[in-house]
C-alpha cells in the first residue's frame, strides 16, 4: 500500500498506479480501428455524395479524439504516478478523462439531434446501396471494438469485480464505441427502410433517437466521474462496511469519517476516533479489511471524557 523511506515515516502516493492498466493496450487499438473507419466513412461520404455518411464519419472522428484522449490519461498517469506534486497519486487523472470524454459525447448528441431536425425540414438525397455498404462495415468494426473493451481484464482479481465498472476512462470509451454501434445501427435500419419502402424520414428520426440515448449514457457517465473529481462521499454500503469494521464489539465510535475516491477503485479516509481505551492508530487500521481498498488513511484518536463515560 505505502512505500516508506529509509526514515520509515514518510511515504509515497503511487498505490500501483504506475502499473500498466487492462484497458490501455486494447483502448489504444480501438483507437486505430475508429481512425481507420473515420477515414472510410468521411472519404465515402465526400466521393457518393452522402451526408449521411459524412456526418457518420465526422461523428467517428469526435469519437477518436475522445479515445485518444483516453490513451493520453492512461500514459500519462503511469508516468507522472511518483510525482510528489499529486497530493494523492494521479488516480483522478483517469476520471478527468472519462469525464472530458463524456462531455465532449454530450456535445455531439447535441449536434447530432440539430442536424436530424435539419433533415427532417429539409431532407437530403442519400445513396443507398454504397451507405449501407459502409454502415456494415462500420457496424462490424464497433461492434469488435466494444467487445475489445468489454471483455478488458479486471485489474484487482475476482474479489473486485466492481473496479472495472470504476475505471470511468475505460467505462468512457466503452461508450464512445457503443454509441458508435448504436447509431450504425440506427442508420442501417433508417437505410433499409428508405431504400425498400421510401421512408426517407427514418434517417432524420433515428438519428433524434440515437441522440437521446447518447446524451442520456453521457449525462450518466458525468455523474459517475464527477463525485470522484468533486471528492465525494463513498457510498452507504462502504462507509457502513468501515464503521462496523472499526466500531464491532467495542465501545469505540467514529465521530467523524471522510472517506472518498482517489482513483481507479482505491479509497482515501480520513477518521476520528472516540475511545474509553485508546489504542496506536496501526491497531485501528489494521481492523480495516483489504476488500474496501482503502490506501490511504488518516486516524484521530480521542479518548472520551470522563462525565461522557458516566452519562
Amino acid at each position: 500500500m505505502h512505500t516508506h523511506d529509509q526514515g520509515g515515516w514518510r511515504h509515497e502516493h503511487v498505490f500501483g498506479q504506475d502499473q500498466r492498466k487492462p484497458g490501455e493496450r486494447r483502448t489504444l487499438m480501438v483507437v486505430l480501428l475508429t481512425a481507420v473507419m473515420m477515414v472510410i466513412e468521411i472519404t465515402s461520404g465526400v466521393i457518393y455524395g452522402s451526408m449521411a455518411l459524412l456526418a457518420d464519419g465526422l461523428h467517428m472522428a469526435s469519437h477518436a479524439t475522445a479515445l485518444g484522449i483516453a490513451v493520453f490519461a492512461y500514459v500519462i498517469a503511469r508516468r507522472l504516478a511518483a510525482d510528489q506534486r499529486f497530493s494523492f497519486g494521479v488516480g483522478k487523472i483517469n476520471s478527468l478523462a472519462g469525464f472530458a470524454s463524456a462531455v465532449l459525447l454530450l456535445g455531439f448528441a447535441v449536434v447530432m439531434a440539430t442536424e436530424s431536425v435539419d433533415r427532417l425540414i429539409s431532407p437530403v438525397d442519400i445513396s443507398f446501396d454504397q451507405a449501407l455498404v459502409v454502415a456494415v462495415v462500420g457496424l462490424v468494426v464497433n461492434g469488435f471494438s466494444a467487445w475489445l473493451l468489454s471483455s478488458t481484464p479486471h485489474s484487482h482479481g475476482d474479489d473486485h469485480g466492481h473496479d472495472h465498472h470504476h475505471d470511468h476512462n475505460l467505462r468512457g470509451a466503452y461508450l464512445h464505441v457503443l454509441a458508435d454501434a448504436l447509431t450504425s445501427i440506427l442508420a442501417i435500419v433508417a437505410l433499409l427502410a428508405g431504400k425498400f419502402w421510401g421512408a426517407n424520414w427514418l434517417d432524420p428520426a433515428m438519428g433524434i433517437v440515437g441522440a437521446a440515448l447518447v446524451a442520456s449514457w453521457s449525462v450518466g457517465l458525468i455523474r459517475q466521474s464527477s463525485r470522484v473529481l468533486l471528492d465525494w462521499q463513498a457510498d452507504e454500503d462502504t462507509t457502513t462496511a468501515l464503521r462496523a469494521a472499526i466500531e464491532h464489539g467495542t465501545t469505540d465510535r467514529i465521530t467523524d469519517l471522510h472517506l472518498w475516491s482517489i482513483g481507479h477503485g482505491i479509497y482515501s479516509v480520513e477518521m476520528a476516533v472516540v475511545t474509553h481505551e485508546p489504542r496506536p492508530p496501526e491497531h485501528y487500521k489494521s481492523l480495516i479489511g483489504k476488500a474496501l481498498n482503502i490506501v490511504h488513511s488518516t486516524i484521530e484518536i480521542h479518548r472520551c471524557p470522563t462525565e461522557h463515560n458516566e452519562a
